[in-house]
């Protein structure tokens, strides 16, 4: 069986606590996008990993391996298959990657074995394979709150159209959230943000998107910042960072600047992406 593994940005991610067990507490507030993996799942004699891109290793730390373990553990599926995994969404790059991959493991073995669960305990399992993971399991539109796990979706009146560009280097997220100072980065008010994105009041939206791991991203990697300088000087409005890098998205009507921009970017060897809210 086929899946598609959506890709998010974050259009404001607040880390609002520093907590006891190591962890932070987030609000944010997430899209999917139309850029995706292909997970392929097949039963098989024997358990086999197999992907484009020779630098995914297939280790205890790779989210499709967790999930896939996790769930066979939970529901006693006593079976060996043969994954394929078809990359697109680059790693290091604050899109969700890993994280939509593994959330295709859940949906393709609960299609395939007619996994009976609640949502509560679903979310409870994605959560154990990553903080993103709850939201790329339903791909819609949320307010997203304390490590991942607290979901708030809504519909947004309207759709966008996003440039990502990402450098050559990616961003380690722990080494982001090491160098977090709670009082000099940005908060924002993700409900606000959240009701203005219903109402489609582009303006107050745009205006209260904000990240506070862009100042921490820009240190480790300093091309991130230099991107987001570039596209503001460009006229692009917004731009921002998603995740914890380092991608950089602009949000902007113009198809044709957008794609000639992108182009211009892949020139320079950056990853570089035109694609939809879903």
């Amino acid at each position: 069986m086929i899946e598609k593994a959506y890709a998010k940005v974050n259009l404001a991610l607040d880390v609002t606590a520093c907590r006891e067990d190591g962890y932070h507490e987030l609000e944010m507030v997430n899209l999917p996008l139309n850029f995706y993996d292909i997970l392929t799942i097949e039963e098989a004699d024997k358990t086999t990993y197999h992907c484009n891109r020779s630098y995914i290793r297939f280790d205890g730390k790779n989210t499709v391996v967790k999930a896939l373990e996790l769930l066979k553990e939970r529901f006693c599926i006593n079976k060996e298959f043969e994954v394929k995994l078809h990359k697109q969404i680059p790693t290091r790059a604050g899109l969700g990657g890993g994280s939509a991959d593994a959330a295709a493991v859940f949906r393709l073995l609960q299609k395939m074995y007619a996994l009976q669960t609640t949502e509560e305990e679903w979310t409870e399992l994605a959560a154990r394979v990553g903080a993103d993971v709850p939201f790329c399991l339903f791909n819609r539109p949320a307010v997203v709150r304390g490590i991942g796990e607290k979901l708030e979706f809504f519909e947004l009146k309207n759709s966008y159209t996003f440039l990502l560009v990402k450098p050559r280097r990616g961003v380690s997220t722990k080494e982001a959230f090491d160098r977090l100072d709670m009082e000099r980065c940005d908060h924002t008010d993700v409900q606000a943000l959240s009701e203005a994105l219903q109402k489609g009041d582009d303006r107050k939206a745009f205006s209260l998107m904000k990240n506070s791991l862009e100042r921490s991203s820009f240190e480790i990697e300093p091309s991130v910042r230099r991107i987001k300088e570039g596209l503001l000087k460009e006229g692009y409005d917004p731009v921002m960072m998603s995740g914890s890098g380092a991608t950089v998205f602009a949000i902007c009507e113009d198809e044709e600047k957008v794609r000639k921009t992108a182009e211009k970017y892949r020139k320079q060897g950056c990853f570089a992406r035109v694609c939809i809210s879903l």
